[in-house]
């Protein structure tokens, strides 16, 4: 096992991290931009505004990308796992 080996893992590792949270991510910021605008054009200033929306489309994203997430780190850990006899010589 080398520094490079390693190297890759853990690249690799902070890519599938990456890819797995941007579609949330990317959602929260949108809807968190499109309320900020709302808020600023109306000056209400609620924080229950600000939370909930971002809250129901997070979790719709979850529910959308669920199966997507879940292969993505299934396919993954399969990777991991069949770099083990690798480390083991």
């Amino acid at each position: 096992m080398s520094i490079g080996f390693i190297g890759q893992l853990i690249g690799g590792a902070l890519l599938q991290i990456l890819m797995i949270s941007a579609p949330m991510l990317g959602l929260a910021v949108v809807v968190g931009l499109t309320v900020s605008i709302f808020q600023a054009t109306t000056s209400i200033q609620e924080m229950t505004l600000t939370f909930v929306p971002k809250l129901v489309v997070v979790l719709g994203a979850i529910i959308v990308f669920g199966t997507w997430i879940l292969n993505s780190m299934i396919n993954f850990t399969m990777r991991i796992f069949s770099f083990i006899p690798d480390m083991v010589r």
